[in-house]
């Protein structure tokens, strides 16, 4: 293949696709690929897919289909698929659909640039070509999981835990800072057992701080974490390290005991309530982020109202909710589907009815307040942000009116809360003045 040919790549599925994908670009680039953001306009089209759930399964196999019938009619040549779909279900995979030129799976950039007539330039495999707004980027910090979660096919598509070195992270955090960088969003399998494989011990704790010493990075955000076993000295890191966000996403899945020990989670809910109270106790004004899956095979409504009764216990910042689905090769695969899809949405329906009573609330109180706002975009007459308690995509946003202010995007400003609804604030800029 000629290097002059287009290339074109698609990123589906969460944030640790689209730094494989970011690194992968970053190859072909350096490789002399010519890239094309619109598939239509390319020779080749390379599928990074997803292979979590079944909406996202559907979404990889559709996305292929519809670039196979690309190519069947002329308008592109080449269709490669890579990622934790073809990781998964290769044979599978093959035998359907024939029409694609290779698969790939996780990971595997040196296959994908010979299959182009590429090359790996290993040396700069810590270099990405960014896809987020630069202001904003991903550092993954690991890859696989340990744990052995009944509902989770991770590990069959990433193996198990493989920590990155903490120096390499440091250098690939840097390299970002330099192309204007400002926030780094740390995401893995599971964030808390980072370094435990090949430094002995959990060291998120001493990563954190190493990445805040990081000149022009400014927010430091903390995803994925586990539950089973937080490290402590990483609550000492978030509540005393100002450039790290006093923000824990911390997926819980569930609260019932029985549904807990089904799922294989490693925790109870005694232990559960402990490590919230607990972090709510030593990081002042800490936004809590969870997820919950309804509908799992052993919860009944005994277990799902006593979820209901949790979030309005806990009273979480941003919850997001996902129905069960049946994953082959899973433990729980053998428990089968008994709750019915109906049930399942209803379920979700009234958690997320709960939550956004309780995230309304959140959002009244934060009203007169000040807080510190990174700048996203501009969208009809309003700049829109994000404050620490706000990741991108997952959670709400701040609005500032455009009144003719002289805002720059992916600077920091501090503004005044005005207003609010149930997942948004509103809020006035302060003096016109960037805070950083």
């Amino acid at each position: 293949m000629k290097s002059k040919d287009k290339i074109s790549v698609i990123t589906l599925g969460c944030s640790k696709n689209t730094v494989d994908s970011e690194r992968l670009l970053n190859q072909l680039k350096v490789n002399d690929f010519n890239l094309e953001d619109d598939p239509g306009k390319s020779e080749t089209v390379i599928i990074n897919t997803c292979g979590f759930i079944d909406a996202a399964k559907q979404e990889s196999i559709d996305t292929i289909l519809n670039a196979v019938e690309l190519k069947k009619k002329g308008k592109i040549k080449k269709v490669i698929v890579a990622g934790c779909l073809s990781e998964r279900y290769l044979h599978d995979l093959k035998n359907e659909i024939p029409e694609v030129d290779a698969y790939f799976g996780t990971e595997k950039y040196e296959g994908i640039l010979k299959e182009l007539g590429g090359e790996l330039k290993r040396n700069l495999l810590g270099e990405r070509l960014i896809t987020t707004p630069s202001h904003t980027a991903y550092l993954k910090i690991s890859e696989g999981c340990d744990h052995p979660c009944s509902f989770c096919a991770i590990p069959l598509m990433r193996g198990r835990h493989k920590s990155k070195n903490m120096d390499d992270l440091v250098l690939e955090a840097e390299f970002l800072a330099s192309n204007n960088t400002r926030e780094l969003i740390l995401i893995a399998q599971d964030t808390t057992d980072y370094g435990k494989d090949i430094y002995g011990k959990k060291v998120l704790g001493d990563l954190l701080n190493k990445l805040s010493d990081i000149k022009g990075i400014e927010w430091i955000r903390l995803m994925y974490a586990y539950p089973s076993q937080f490290p402590d000295d990483v609550i000492d890191v978030i509540a005393g390290n100002p450039k790290i966000c006093k923000y824990v996403d911390i997926p819980l899945q569930h609260i019932s005991d029985d549904v807990l020990k089904s799922m294989r989670r490693g925790v109870t809910a005694k232990r559960t309530r402990e490590l919230l109270y607990k972090l709510r106790d030593r990081i002042p004004d800490v936004t809590l982020r969870t997820t919950f899956i309804v509908g799992y095979p052993n919860e009944g409504e005994k277990e799902f109202n006593e979820l209901c009764d949790f979030v309005r216990e806990i009273e979480f910042d941003r919850v997001g909710v996902f129905t069960f689905s049946v994953e082959d090769n899973t433990s729980s695969f053998i428990l089968g589907d008994p709750v019915s899809e109906k049930i399942k949405l209803e379920r979700k329906e009234r958690l997320m009815e709960i939550q956004k009573e309780v995230s309304f609330k959140k959002n009244e109180s934060f009203i007169n307040k000040k807080l510190n706002v990174l700048i996203e975009r501009v969208e009809g007459e309003y700049f829109i942000g994000r404050s620490y308690r706000d990741a991108p995509e997952v959670d709400g946003e701040i609005l500032i009116k455009n009144n003719g202010h002289n805002i720059s995007i992916g600077n920091f400003y501090m503004a005044e809360i005005t207003n609010n609804d149930e997942y948004d604030l509103y809020a006035r800029l302060l003096n016109n003045g960037r805070v950083q």
